[in-house]
């Protein structure tokens, strides 16, 4: 797997766009809704009012995606998307490897189960069928909206990781809708602070 980053320009987008997002790019990548493991990271937005939020001027669109597919990003070089009636102009695309940490983190992570609990369910389970142990932290609460159903998430935390495990978590992501950004692993600085 790796991360492919597009410079973005938009001038708003709605803060619960995820679902519209990965329409507008399904609709030019075909086999993103089906290739394994694919995902959209979570844009980084500024809040606005009445749910708007306004889109940084170095925005980037983050794809993780199969090796094998990274050419056929290319298709999305200059395009532009409509995305819940808003413009999306993106850049040219560059390609990001996954690099090993010991500590990562997922915005947000849905588990399929309600509350915190169902998400370390999932959690441990998860690890133990890959082998991994480590420390973890569950943060913020949040909700997203999947096929008009508002569903709980949360952000997480995982410190004490080797590399292979790092790059094993981050090729594998956790739980369900990787489209919607959730469940994507990135390298963090540190769990000091946490």
């Amino acid at each position: 797997m790796v991360d492919v980053a597009l410079p973005m320009q938009a001038k708003a987008l709605s803060l619960h766009c995820a679902e519209a997002l990965s329409q507008a790019l399904c609709e030019h990548l075909h086999w993103l809704a089906t290739d394994v493991g694919s995902g959209v990271h979570p844009l980084k937005l500024v809040a606005g009012n009445e749910g708007i939020a306004l889109v940084p001027h170095r925005a980037r669109l983050l794809l993780r995606i199969q090796r094998a597919r990274a050419d056929a990003v290319q298709l999305l070089a200059q395009t532009e998307l409509f995305v819940a009636g808003n413009s999306v102009r993106l850049g040219l695309p560059r390609l990001r490897e996954l690099v090993p940490h010991s500590t990562i983190y997922a915005h947000r992570v849905i588990s399929g189960a309600a509350g915190e609990q169902g998400l370390m369910t999932l959690l441990d389970a998860a690890l133990a069928a890959m082998g991994v142990a480590c420390e973890r932290v569950c943060g913020l609460h949040q909700s997203i909206e999947v096929n008009g159903q508002r569903q709980d998430a949360f952000s997480l935390m995982l410190h004490g990781l080797t590399p292979s495990q790092s790059l094993r978590l981050q090729t594998r992501g956790l739980g369900p809708h990787r489209l919607l950004g959730c469940g994507i692993f990135v390298p963090h600085k540190s769990a000091a602070a946490v």
